[in-house]
């Protein structure tokens, strides 16, 4: 399982090589003071099985992953599981990936990809509590905005699976339009559309929840 406390992720496969050995440091993927590695610079030194670049690679984007995941998935365990595959398919494919692109968008089509076939599983298996699935995040009580996150939540969790991921990759991600145009294989025009779409929608839900009175609000 993913330890988010922790600096990196813990082999859950057998198959999936540690990515903490005894030799880690030995041929560091960047040397010590020396600025980070770019996306395509850590993908070569992964691609020689240096043990430290493996471990820098899942600490680089292990968050953004899980965040994703998380949020498309609305189940904890589930996303853990997930998670732990999506880097097992990352690091079996990075021979595929185009260095003349960026990395994130890939990691993130593969990150979705996975997830709908978790849904798509999910659907076909017997329900024994309705919309188990459906609940947020336990709410963290020391924070006072934590009422507000969860109503937004609860409305992101109520749009159509496209209008949710366009949402997440957007004001979650960072990723602009043209990247999720890309990983989505829809054009720009459609990606904004949804977006205005999943915004609007998600604003009726909080209005209709009393959570929000003017016209303008930031959902991000």
């Amino acid at each position: 399982m993913i330890q988010r406390a922790a600096p990196a992720m813990e082999p859950v496969d057998e198959k999936m090589p540690p990515l903490l050995s005894s030799n880690a440091t030995a041929h560091p993927a960047a040397p010590e003071g020396a600025p980070p590695l770019s996306d395509a610079e850590l993908v070569a030194a992964c691609l020689l099985d240096e043990p430290s670049a493996l471990k820098t690679l899942v600490e680089r984007f292990q968050g953004l992953v899980w965040s994703l995941c998380f949020r498309l998935l609305r189940d904890r365990h589930e996303a853990e599981d997930v998670a732990q595959e999506v880097f097992i398919r990352i690091l079996r494919g990075l021979k595929g990936w185009d260095a003349n692109r960026p990395l994130h968008p890939w990691i993130m089509a593969i990150a979705i990809n996975r997830c709908r076939t978790q849904l798509a599983q999910r659907a076909r298996r017997p329900r024994t509590v309705d919309n188990l699935n459906l609940q947020p995040a336990k709410p963290d009580l020391g924070q006072p905005s934590n009422e507000w996150k969860a109503e937004v939540d609860a409305a992101l969790s109520m749009l159509r699976e496209e209008y949710r991921e366009v949402f997440i990759l957007f004001h979650e991600q960072g990723l602009p339009y043209e990247d999720i145009a890309a990983l989505m294989q829809r054009p720009v025009g459609t990606i904004k559309t949804w977006l205005h779409r999943a915004r609007s929608q998600m604003f009726e839900q909080l209005r209709e929840r009393g959570m929000i009175d003017g016209m303008e609000h930031d959902l991000s």
